[in-house]
């Protein structure tokens, strides 16, 4: 691959690049498109304006067309990673680049991540390169903090390079997160019970309008003005709570407190959600869980197993797949992979991360497939995206072809020319 000036790079990865939207013609690839028209053997998928115009084996393509040979690749929708912290943290040891969790219980429900969102972040790019084109950015619940961590937003890894037309942050305020089970009893004076009722004198706090409940008067209110004004959507079923919850008694728990005042649930980490998948399917909550996660690795998780997904499946409970480990979100595509040796169809497993999470966060109609009239998302691949050996070839976000450079890149780049140079002298 012709390696590009090192200051050009620079740009690229930081944002001093513009480009436009074109009409652009992807020829003879297979196209896995995550929607009714399944799967092409050998189709072209021609883009205008940032969305997906057509698709088909036999579309005509516009003189003016860049063409792109698809010949030998993959086509797909660009994945969609349901919970990250791009953008809201650079450097794990640097507490200064972290803006994931928050210490002061001054406020809650009304910690927005979008006030903190940073996208010229050097994360971005690296993920980007991996196929993640959309992320969800959900804030933490930490040790000091509240059980209620704020809101989350969802965000284009176009980064800096985003439009007016396909802005960074494609929706703010997405979700409220929170979190009960061991973590929460944790910050609750060591008591499940405790979190439960916690997060109950939150909701009645709010539900009220901020007035003291009679059995709060003796003790200083735990909400905001602010945080009562960010829970009334929660409360009105118009914004999504996702609870951390793992054990399926508390998965229990967290389906009756929510059903009591009409929040739309979803449920994140969920390590023995296939114990309560009947459940989870009657009363409609999806479900966000790493699928490798398959040892007990707390107490709450004892009966984790690697087939969970495919029993989610069959009960009709809609999930999607997190994780990656310390890689973040850029493994997702190894996550699904696993899960698919594990015995889920590729199908299904290529959809838990890019179909999937867009329907469980509303935004299916725009994005997770490839369809006239979804934005151009897409990803082109050398090979089966779920074979590890398989790298992206191009992305393209909101129909801009994005620069696949990143800080690892850069550095592969820089330090294998001096190596040459060297072995040159």
């Amino acid at each position: 691959m012709k390696r590009l000036p090192f200051a050009v790079a620079l740009m690229l990865l930081f944002g001093s690049f513009t480009s436009h939207a074109q009409v652009i013609a992807i020829k003879d690839a297979e196209v896995r498109t995550m929607a009714r028209a399944g799967i092409y053997s050998s189709a072209t998928v021609l883009i205008r304006d940032g969305r997906i115009e057509a698709i088909g084996p036999n579309i005509a393509v516009p003189a003016n067309a860049k063409v792109i040979d698809g010949k030998g690749k993959i086509l797909t929708p660009g994945i969609f990673a349901a919970e990250t912290d791009l953008g809201l943290k650079e450097i794990d040891g640097v507490e200064e680049t972290n803006d994931v969790t928050s210490e002061q219980p001054r406020y809650s429900a009304a910690l927005d991540v979008s006030d903190a969102l940073n996208p010229r972040s050097i994360v971005i790019p690296v993920n980007r390169i991996e196929g993640i084109t959309t992320a969800v950015t959900a804030p933490g619940s930490t040790k000091g903090g509240s059980l209620i961590a704020g809101q989350g937003a969802i965000i284009s890894l176009a980064g800096a390079l985003a439009s007016d037309d396909e802005p960074f942050v494609i929706r703010p305020r997405a979700a409220m997160y929170a979190s009960l089970g061991e973590f929460g009893a944790s910050i609750s004076g060591g008591s499940r019970p405790a979190a439960m009722a916690k997060l109950r004198e939150a909701f009645e706090e709010a539900k009220s309008g901020g007035l003291r409940l009679a059995s709060s008067l003796s003790h200083e209110s735990q909400l905001s003005p602010l945080d009562i004004a960010a829970l009334r959507p929660v409360l009105a079923g118009e914004t999504p709570l996702v609870m951390h919850v793992n054990r399926a008694s508390d998965i229990r728990a967290a389906i009756k407190l929510t059903d009591d005042y009409g929040i739309h649930l979803i449920i994140t980490g969920a390590g023995e959600a296939w114990l309560v998948a009947k459940e989870l399917a009657e009363h409609q909550v999806s479900v966000l869980f790493n699928p490798t996660e398959d040892l007990p690795a707390q107490f709450e998780t004892l009966h984790v197993r690697q087939d969970a997904a495919e029993i989610l499946l069959k009960a009709g409970v809609q999930f999607a797949f997190i994780g990656g480990g310390e890689g973040g979100p850029r493994n997702l595509r190894q996550v699904a992979g696993i899960a698919a040796s594990w015995g889920l169809s590729k199908d299904i497993a290529l959809a838990a991360i890019t179909l999937y999470p867009a329907e469980i966060f509303g935004l299916a109609e725009t994005r997770g497939g490839i369809e006239p009239g979804k934005v151009a998302d897409l990803v082109l691949w050398d090979g089966d995206p779920l074979e590890l050996g398989t790298s992206a070839t191009q992305v393209w976000i909101g129909g801009i072809a994005m620069p696949m450079v990143s800080r690892q890149t850069l550095l592969r780049d820089k330090y294998l020319k001096r190596l040459k140079d060297k072995k040159n002298d």
